[in-house]
């Protein structure tokens, strides 16, 4: 009994579920002690229990009950009907940015643990520019993904799995990886300083224009580059 109520708690099913059972009883003879048996020679009768489930008995009204608990949620907002229906609350509830993801992105993306600090000034320092890492991730996101729901449009190539790809909630992660591979170059000869920057592909420039930039945002970082000194 101690068994079946285990499975039934471990299933969830306590209370639901009845189960009927059997005692099954196997006798064996045996002699008594090592060696062959004689005519005079002892016996034992040895027995063998265990216990089967016969049946398993639904109850119905506490099946029923349970049932009836299902599928229930409380949604609650400080805006009148007259402004928002039922309906558009459940949408705006269903599109909402996710609070956990950004914690996941703050734990998993930028490592926010472990913190090799000491002080107490450095880990709240530390944790203060890793959320600013955060928010510039999730701002980005969002305005990209608010451009192509105005525009009705989608970015292909951000999935370099499938290049043909196309989505319109592209993550932030994939957004910057666009940019890997840019490489800006800077050569002193004499009085005279040459600049190059990798031109941007098409992908590069909309998402830049996504983001209400342009080209000239980024021909500047050649621009106003400086060589490094040793």
């Amino acid at each position: 009994m101690e068994a079946a109520e285990a499975i039934l708690k471990q299933q969830n099913v306590g209370g639901m579920l009845g189960y009927e059972y059997a005692k099954e009883v196997e006798k064996e003879e045996k002699y008594v002690g090592r060696g062959r048996g004689s005519a005079g020679r002892e016996k034992q009768i040895i027995e063998k229990v265990r216990y089967v489930v016969t049946g398993v008995v639904r109850c119905d009204k506490a099946i029923e009950a349970e049932v009836r608990r299902f599928g229930w949620k409380v949604y609650v907002t400080d805006v009148s009907d007259s402004k928002l229906s039922f309906a558009d609350a459940m949408k705006c509830y269903r599109n909402e940015y996710r609070i956990e993801r950004i914690f996941n992105r703050l734990k998993s993306r930028l490592v926010i643990s472990p913190l090799f600090v000491k002080k107490d000034d450095q880990a709240q320092g530390l944790a203060n520019l890793l959320t600013l890492g955060v928010r510039v991730a999730t701002l980005t996101e969002y305005i990209a993904r608010r451009s192509l729901a105005e525009n009705g449009d989608t970015l292909t190539g951000l999935h370099m799995e499938n290049p043909k790809k196309a989505t319109s909630t592209p993550t932030y992660e994939r957004l910057l990886r666009a940019f890997a591979k840019i490489n800006l170059t800077i050569i002193e000869i004499g009085d005279s300083i040459v600049r190059h920057i990798t031109p941007l592909s098409s992908l590069q420039a909309k998402i830049l224009e996504l983001l209400g930039q342009d080209s000239e945002t980024y021909s500047a970082l050649a621009k106003f580059a400086k060589p490094a000194r040793c």
